[in-house]
């Protein structure tokens, strides 16, 4: 039996690493200069190994009636993991997948590559001129996953975007977005101010000693014209394995407090994480 070995490999972003997982026989762990991107199971798709990962995934299985296939656009592409999961739950989902670094998606074509039939395309360009050129009112659900290094970028924090993002959304259309913040949330409220200018419901999913400012961490992103099921989302998100809080009304309100919307002008990228953050050995 051959043994399964790290593969490493130079990519646009960096250095990336795909490393083998011991105890799952055809699971990897990709990494892009030591930060962690993604984790694919390729004999299971539906097991999540990331926490931010399993939120996102109970916003997919809150999206619509379980099993309905959903018109999906991820900006950002990893090793693909959410796709894969859309693509097992929700058989006949139509999935576009933007990511802008061709050498990371030649290395996941190559070592972690999609079933046939998937539904799955992936497009290597950038997210917002992506989301700029794409057609109105087309998709159920944006996911936004777009790390320069480990910090979101400039471009896609601003109410441009946003209001892009907007008009690509179907009227009960879901924009989620994986963002990465610490106190004093300079950033995540920054994000909340900028969506609340072009969407009427807003939520956010956090483990609680995120939110509390205790530690550096992800927060999911929630924005839609139609009210989110954050009902069926909090019962999801407190039973995980790794339990998360979903805040929406009034909770976001206190979080966002003063922050004002971000235009194209001032738009800064997410912070730098703490040193030892998101890396792995």
């Amino acid at each position: 039996m051959n043994e399964i070995v790290p593969v490493l490999r130079a990519v646009d972003g960096g250095t990336a690493k795909l490393m083998p997982d011991v105890d799952r026989e055809r699971a990897w762990l990709l990494t892009v200069d030591g930060a962690p991107q993604s984790y694919v199971d390729l004999d299971d798709p539906t097991h999540l190994e990331f926490e931010y990962v399993r939120r996102l995934g109970h916003v997919v299985d809150c999206a619509a009636q379980e099993g309905a296939p959903l018109s999906v656009l991820h900006l950002g592409g990893g090793a693909l993991t959410l796709p894969r999961y859309v693509a097992a739950t929700r058989p006949g989902s139509r999935q576009d997948v933007v990511e802008a670094d061709a050498g990371l998606v030649a290395l996941v074509a190559e070592h972690l590559p999609l079933p046939d039939g998937s539904g799955i395309t992936v497009h290597r360009a950038d997210a917002r001129a992506w989301v700029e050129a794409a057609a109105p009112d087309s998709v159920d659900l944006i996911v936004a996953d777009v790390f320069g290094g480990s910090r979101v970028p400039a471009h896609l924090t601003t109410v441009s975007y946003a209001r892009a993002a907007e008009r690509v959304l179907r009227p009960s259309g879901i924009y989620a977005a994986n963002l990465a913040d610490g106190a004093p949330f300079t950033f995540l409220r920054s994000q909340l101010a900028t969506f609340a200018e072009v969407f009427t419901e807003l939520a956010l999913i956090a483990e609680p000693s995120v939110l509390r400012g205790r530690r550096f961490g992800n927060a999911v992103l929630l924005a839609s014209r139609s009210p989110l099921a954050t009902g069926a989302l909090a019962r999801r998100t407190a039973s995980d394995a790794f339990p998360a809080r979903v805040e929406e009304g009034g909770g976001v309100a206190r979080l966002r407090g003063d922050a004002v919307p971000v235009d194209d002008a001032s738009a800064k990228p997410s912070p730098e994480p703490p040193e030892g953050a998101f890396t792995v050995g």
